[in-house]
């Protein structure tokens, strides 16, 4: 859940196409505001990202899923020349470059960035100078931006995890902890650490308010005590966001943590989200739909006749999603789609 969402593949032989695909998705997202044509160049990257060799032409690209006519023309465009007239273009203007900076700091989102930048605040030096036009999350995004840029070696988040694991274990066995994201993907680097949490003592059924945030605020407690979690962006009833790194290491960067706490009668609908890929997702989605079930973080539900969402259907693993659609079980590492 990054702010870039750079393609995460190493090694990827498309890296360069994807590249000036999500520069141009970023652009669409923050600064014309068309998320119709932000979502087709994201999934235009993805597909590429997941080749394992290289696109020779645009009219091979547009064979593949989520590449039409005019994706195609700008592959064949960057392939024959090496560069993108349109992405040129758009970096001639200061203000489209601003407003694209300004938005990769956590916190900042388009409508912030323009208005920043229509307050003559181009760069991060600038920023730095005027932090009190910025809130608490926007000003821990400022404070850590340079960090928080570096993706996340695999290697990094399994340390993390396991002291993450050993900690909640002293504190209450029965906590379940898994990261989701890029990670449980099988990718080598993510841009942030998502954790999913749950108990068996907190369902659905009875979500009191205090048990849901004492549940997650003694989880935070004790990763704050582990050193683990060293700043707070907020600390709601079920979403914990902020700031980790290794304890008592210097030499690693800080990092962005995001911690949600599900009901356990929920936990595998919310794995199964959380992990991805946002295209896999909505394909699930779909897919349920046309089985007369629908399918969010939180549950599945046969729909009733009116086709209104039933009752949830009772899901103890991630199987068992999978199964009640009639579908293959797919390993996380074979959802990058």
């Amino acid at each position: 859940m990054g702010k870039r969402k750079a393609t995460d593949n190493a090694g990827n032989p498309n890296q360069d196409l994807c590249d000036f695909l999500i520069e141009l998705a970023n652009f669409e997202k923050n600064v014309t505001k068309n998320i119709y044509k932000h979502n087709a160049y994201r999934k235009a990257a993805g597909t590429l990202s997941g080749l394992p060799e290289r696109v020779k032409s645009g009219a091979e690209a547009k064979k593949l899923p989520g590449i039409g006519e005019k994706i195609a023309k700008k592959i064949d465009e960057f392939l024959d020349t090496g560069k993108l007239r349109k992405l040129e273009d758009i970096n001639k203007d200061e203000g489209n470059v601003a407003i694209n900076l300004l938005t990769r700091v956590s916190g900042i989102g388009p409508a912030k960035a323009k208005e920043l930048v229509d307050a003559g605040i181009k760069t991060l030096d600038d920023l730095r100078k005027h932090q009190d036009k910025l809130n608490h999350h926007q000003k821990i995004g400022l404070k850590y931006f340079e960090d928080f840029e570096k993706r996340i070696p695999r290697k990094e988040i399994e340390r993390l995890e396991a002291i993450m694991k050993d900690a909640i274990a002293n504190l209450d066995e029965k906590y379940i902890v898994t990261i989701c994201g890029s990670y449980r993907r099988g990718k080598e680097e993510s841009g942030d650490i998502d954790v999913l949490l749950t108990h068996p003592g907190y369902t659905s059924a009875q979500m009191e308010l205090k048990k849901k945030i004492s549940l997650l605020k003694n989880a935070v407690d004790c990763f704050k005590k582990t050193k683990l979690i060293v700043d707070t962006i907020s600390l709601g009833a079920s979403k914990f966001m902020g700031v980790c790194k290794f304890p008592n290491d210097t030499s690693k960067p800080f990092r962005r943590l995001d911690v949600r706490l599900a009901p356990y009668d929920q936990y595998y609908c919310a794995v199964l989200y959380f992990t991805g890929s946002d295209l896999f997702n909505k394909n699930m989605r779909a897919h349920a739909l046309e089985k007369k079930y629908t399918l969010n973080e939180y549950a599945l539900k046969r729909l009733t006749p009116e086709g209104l969402p039933g009752e949830a259907e009772d899901v103890t693993c991630e199987e068992d999603i999978f199964r009640i659609l009639g579908l293959p079980y797919k390993e996380p590492k074979d959802r990058n789609a």
